[in-house]
């Protein structure tokens, strides 16, 4: 999930992301792809803001 009032739109977890599954929406904010998603939580790892977050119940 992208806390979109934390996002800056820096675009590090979209090119951080090893299948693609990170765009932006017409905001500027980051948006996930769930179908494209392998939960591999690097996105959340290289957020400089901790806007992104994926759930216990949402990983591998």
């Amino acid at each position: 999930m992208v806390d979109k009032e934390k996002c800056i739109g820096c675009g590090a977890c979209v090119g951080a992301c090893p299948v693609n599954a990170i765009s932006f929406d017409e905001d500027g904010h980051a948006v996930i792809d769930k179908t494209k998603c392998i939960k591999c939580l690097t996105c959340e790892s290289v957020c400089p803001v901790s806007a992104i977050t994926i759930e216990k119940e949402e990983q591998k």
